[in-house]
């Protein structure tokens, strides 16, 4: 019969274990495709692999303080596309005669900013449940993108901006080192600032945090506001990557985005992971993809073993002790 400690210990151990997961699946992925295709490790693909990560990682870290909420924002591809659209038709393209430069990029990641504030200004006020607040701010910033961009491909011709994605520094591009920015800032917000606190708090437990004094209005618009300027920093990214700003721009990323909090270790659930998870759960995504081209799977193939990926990451994640009912 297990004695108190025992049950304790096991416990602890459990949730050490799974807080640790999603590293050691990274670090398993790693050496296994390695020994399957030795060119895993040539540093030409680390810094594919890294390149490949930078816009993931940048809408990851946004999405991650939603969820840490216990919400869901589905607003990511809208945004994006905004971002995206309002970067290309600012800066010099092939379309209008506009030059503004960076301050096309100050104006992207401004109006991406707005949108998250508006979400978060909707959710709160007129008390929608984030999931369709988002969905509809989504359909939103797409349909302005399209009608904006006249339903065609616009190239960007601003060179400095294109330089995010094609010039480099210290070996890796520039858009690598501004996802790492990124990714301190959010840790910073996160770990280091009242915001982070009450973002945690929120999404451990809503009624404990407003008896707390906590003002869960003005937390959540501020959270959606922070979420949108992560969305639009990586629409410039794309937009530069790419060197275009189209309808299709932002496909898929939004799943990309939830896949990789998820995996990381955030739970849906809210008030547990983090930022620090949501760059392990990015890698683990990027490495998998990049891993499956190399071994030569079936893109279709790789679609099914992401959709495996999340149900397994959120089967791990849950801690079924405290579901008393599963919706």
């Amino acid at each position: 019969m297990p004695t108190v400690g025992s049950r304790l210990f096991g416990g602890l151990d459990r949730k050490r274990l799974r807080a640790y997961a999603p590293a050691l699946v990274l670090i398993a992925l790693c050496i296994l495709i390695t020994i399957a295709n030795p060119n895993f490790i040539e540093p030409r693909n680390l810094v594919r692999i890294a390149n490949s990560a930078a816009v993931p990682l940048t809408l990851a870290m946004g999405l991650t303080f939603i969820i840490l909420l216990g919400s869901i924002d589905l607003s990511v591809e809208g945004s994006l596309s905004v971002a995206a659209m309002v970067t290309v038709l600012l800066a010099t393209n092939d379309a209008n005669a506009n030059a503004y430069g960076w301050l096309a990029v100050i104006a992207a990641i401004a109006a991406s900013t707005l949108m998250g504030f508006t979400t978060g200004i909707i959710q709160t006020f007129l008390r929608i449940p984030s999931f369709m607040a988002t969905l509809g701010v989504w359909f939103i910033g797409l349909g302005i993108s399209v009608y904006m961009l006249g339903g065609s491909a616009v190239r960007l011709m601003d060179p400095s901006i294109r330089d995010l994605a094609l010039a480099r520094f210290l070996g890796l591009p520039v858009a690598v080192w501004v996802a790492l920015a990124a990714f301190l800032i959010a840790c910073t917000v996160q770990y280091y600032t009242r915001l982070g606190r009450h973002i945690m708090a929120i999404g451990g437990g809503e009624d404990v945090a407003e008896l707390s004094g906590i003002n869960l209005r003005r937390v959540r618009i501020m959270a959606f506001g922070l979420a949108g300027f992560f969305f639009g920093v990586a629409g410039v990214l794309a937009a530069a990557q790419l060197g275009r700003s189209d309808a299709v721009i932002a496909d898929g990323r939004l799943f990309a985005a939830v896949t990789a909090v998820v995996v990381g270790g955030t739970a849906l659930t809210g008030g547990e992971g983090g930022v620090i998870n949501t760059l392990v759960g990015v890698l683990i995504v990027t490495v998998l993809s990049n891993g499956m081209i190399l071994l030569g799977v079936s893109p279709y193939v790789q679609q099914t073993v992401q959709g495996l990926m999340i149900i397994a990451a959120v089967a791990l994640s849950l801690d079924r002790l405290r579901l008393q009912i599963v919706k």
